[in-house]
């Protein structure tokens, strides 16, 4: 890709509402734009690592068996009443009258939809265990969005239901969930706390919360210093470990990134959602939830990858692996130079973007370090002369000098070291 070809609108300094270090790299760095509060316009170089993430979510999901489908953002109320959540949520729920007089909403979320589905064509324990997942946008009116993507109006979720015939079920699917979500986290750049967490409007008995530690995080973690026992948003005055009634807890700031449920039987008790056994008797299908703020994971991202240049990208996401940086362009020699290593690495598999703006060498490299592309080969004049180029490496800092015949073998080389 060319730099003169795709839309990156960076910024020299973050507008007044950006909050936090990941709102204002976002907005800096060109991936996204405020629309209205709490709703963000997703730029190309923001589309790309959304996209990124979302491929490595659906290559972990579908290694479980599970399947993807895709649900619809608009809802009746009235599926909601069955289960009273619509009471639960209040506000928050957007809700609208269509023109022929039906109350509608915009899906917050899909359990009451999802179990319509499965009640109408699941009659029989021979059609399970079942895994149904989406990636989709989701609505909520939230009353103070704040933190860029990480409190949002408009967001992009990941959202897994099970369907077992019994909690024996439920509990191996759950844990081949929990599996899948430490695994999608490590290949997207992120340490992550596991925390035992309240289910809320969710239902359910079992719930954990997978956070990111941040200290711009809008949730709380608290440890045991004495057994090691994590928790979410402990209340403010329980200082004491609820394990061991002994060792204090420690709090730290955190994202939530994702959110497994153990539902057990609310939604499809509350829905007639039931199959037959062997022997012809009808129980109620036993269901899991698993979620991911795909859109959320960007910021956290961010919050644990950056430095006070710009961004500092994790290879497996990044929308580019390497940027071609020539520092003199108008010179006809460092434009074929430059043009022949576009080139050359595109046809070894490195995803590339050329920088052939007609720009200061000054501007280009601010850019550079900003947008955060793992690994930066620069051309000029001087290193081409001694058939050299300079490799930079944004997480380190580090820039070596390198054969000019032996770039592609390099930058392999590198990626292998760093992944």
């Amino acid at each position: 890709m060319l730099w003169s070809k795709i839309f990156i609108p960076t910024l020299k300094e973050a507008p007044a509402e950006a909050e936090v270090k990941s709102h204002k790299l976002l907005v800096r760095a060109g991936l996204v734009r405020l629309l209205t509060s709490g709703v963000y316009s997703y730029l190309p170089l923001g589309l790309m690592v959304l996209e990124r993430i979302e491929n490595i979510i659906r290559q972990e999901m579908n290694s479980t068996g599970a399947q993807e489908l895709l649900l619809p953002c608009l809802q009746p109320i009235e599926l909601w009443k069955k289960t009273g959540r619509d009471t639960q949520l209040g506000q928050t729920l957007i809700r609208f009258t269509d023109r022929k007089g039906r109350q509608m909403c915009l899906g917050p979320t899909h359990e009451e939809v999802i179990t319509e589905l499965v009640k109408d064509h699941v009659q029989s324990y021979r059609q399970l265990p079942l895994i149904l997942y989406q990636i989709q946008t989701k609505f909520r009116d939230e009353i103070r969005p704040r933190f860029g993507l990480v409190r949002a109006c408009e967001f992009i979720m990941k959202d897994a239901y099970s369907f077992d015939r019994d909690k024996t079920g439920l509990e191996k699917n759950y844990q081949a969930m929990y599996e899948a979500y430490k695994r999608i986290f490590s290949r997207c750049g992120l340490e992550i706390v596991i925390t035992e967490a309240d289910p809320g409007v969710m239902g359910g008995d079992i719930s954990h919360e997978f956070m990111v530690l941040a200290e711009n995080g809008e949730d709380i973690v608290g440890r045991c210093q004495g057994c090691g026992f994590i928790v979410s948003n402990p209340a403010a005055e329980n200082k004491n470990c609820p394990k061991c009634r002994k060792g204090n807890l420690s709090f730290q700031q955190a994202i939530e990134i994702g959110h497994v449920f153990q539902l057990g039987t609310k939604y499809s008790k509350a829905q007639g959602a039931t199959f037959l056994d062997e022997a012809g008797k009808k129980h109620p299908i036993v269901m899991g939830c698993y979620g991911i703020g795909v859109s959320r994971m960007i910021s956290a991202i961010i919050e644990k990858n950056n430095d006070d240049e710009g961004i500092i990208w994790p290879k497996n996401i990044s929308p580019f692996e390497v940027l071609i940086l020539p520092v003199q362009i108008q010179n006809k020699q460092v434009q074929e130079a430059s043009l022949e290593y576009y080139r050359l690495l595109s046809n070894q598999g490195f995803n590339c973007l050329l920088d052939d703006r007609d720009e200061s060498a000054g501007i280009k490299f601010k850019d550079s370090e900003l947008i955060g592309i793992p690994l930066r080969l620069t051309i000029g004049e001087e290193n081409l002369k001694q058939e050299k180029v300079e490799i930079k490496i944004r997480r380190t800092g580090e820039v070596l000098k390198v054969d000019a015949k032996s770039v592609a073998e390099k930058i392999k080389s590198i990626f292998e070291q760093i992944s």
